[in-house]
């Protein structure tokens, strides 16, 4: 039995999960959960860096800056559990994405990928006053692999079934699925980033409200607009789409850009936030269509997406017949689910497992991920 606590702030930057774990085997149990919203003022500073012209005494203060966020909301989350710090073996840090590249581009006459998270580890560890592993996604990127998607691994471990097979789905900033045959083994585990999830909707909602405010709560102004198909289509025609995993996206496709992008149309927010609602149910079920390689008889759920009932209720029409069910039924807060996958991923590191699933990240072999701070 290990104590473990995972700490996730993903694309949407919205703020921080943290999760203190009890891990036995395959067996995951979450003691306790705390969400910690960034200030707007960290929010503001995380986006001027973020696949931006920014200067490098910002990322580095930010750098430093993140692991006191985050050690307060792990010492939250450890209360919630009743459990204090010093009793986990390990805490698992995703860290900040302020940059992903996962295929190579040319620099300087060579071909190279690359990543960067911040959110100091070694700071971290010393206000936990235990080792924490960071910086997941290098080593993947080092063994030929794009440095996503990562959940898969912990989708295995706990999704997968006998007798049905099961897409696990992830709503966060970007979505991604895992998709897990019945019985499968780890090489027949098929993951992707499948494009938007909430990225784009949150965008245009904070653009539009001038950052009063960050999404669309409850889908209502999406519910209220009627999708553009004109500008929908034009939309799909992104060859990604279309591309056989691994892939994996982020918001250097569609962060601010994106957004103007969209905004350009000159449509009502209404109609902005229906089409890019379509847009993410769109190219999730159609990358379950494509890639799974099996109709699915569950789909399970996860990250701020499931709180959307226009989203899902769209969703669930591109894929009629299939059992859409949030992860909560299947004892995995929707909200934890990314953060209580870093717990057992830095639980893995720390038994010097490796992490990575190839068929997923397009690595050359199995890696153990991270870097362990004492």
């Amino acid at each position: 039995m290990m104590l473990a606590a995972g700490i996730m702030s993903g694309t949407s930057l919205d703020g921080i999960d943290a999760v203190v774990v009890e891990i036995r085997g395959r067996r995951v149990k979450t003691l306790g959960f705390h969400a910690a919203p960034y200030p707007r003022e960290v929010r503001d500073a995380l986006l001027a860096v973020s696949n931006a012209n920014t200067h490098t005494a910002q990322i580095a203060r930010l750098d430093f800056l993140l692991p006191e966020l985050y050690a307060e909301a792990v010492k939250k989350a450890c209360a919630k559990a009743g459990a204090p710090p010093g009793s986990l073996r390990v805490a698992g840090c995703h860290g900040q994405t302020i940059f992903h590249e996962g295929s190579p581009v040319k620099v300087l006459g060579r071909r190279v990928a690359s990543t960067m998270q911040i959110g100091n580890g070694c700071v971290l560890a010393r206000r936990l006053g235990v080792p924490v592993v960071s910086d997941f996604r290098a080593r993947d990127i080092a063994a030929g692999g794009q440095g996503a998607p990562l959940v898969p691994y912990v989708d295995y471990l706990l999704f997968r079934h006998r007798r049905k097979g099961r897409v696990a789905l992830n709503i966060g900033g970007i979505a991604n699925i895992t998709a897990i045959p019945p019985n499968a083994r780890p090489e027949q585990v098929i993951a992707c980033d499948t494009g938007p999830g909430n990225m784009v909707i949150d965008g245009l909602v904070r653009a539009h409200t001038g950052g009063r405010m960050t999404c669309d709560r409850g889908g209502r102004l999406a519910a209220r607009g009627r999708v553009n198909r004109p500008l929908l289509d034009e939309l799909l025609r992104d060859p990604y789409y279309r591309r056989r995993p691994p892939k994996s996206a982020g918001r250097e496709q569609y962060g601010e850009e994106f957004v103007n992008r969209m905004r350009g149309s000159g449509l009502p927010i209404e109609d902005l936030a229906a089409t890019a609602t379509a847009l993410t149910a769109a190219t999730i079920a159609d990358a379950v269509r494509r890639f799974a390689r099996f109709t699915p008889d569950e789909i399970i759920a996860s990250g701020g997406g499931v709180h959307n009932p226009t989203l899902m209720g769209q969703l669930a029409a591109f894929l009629p017949g299939v059992s859409l069910a949030s992860s909560a039924a299947f004892g995995i807060d929707p909200d934890a689910k990314e953060a209580v996958a870093f717990a057992v991923l830095a639980a893995e590191t720390i038994r010097r497992r490796p992490s990575n699933l190839p068929s997923a990240t397009g690595a050359r072999e199995p890696v153990v991920l991270g870097k362990v701070s004492w």
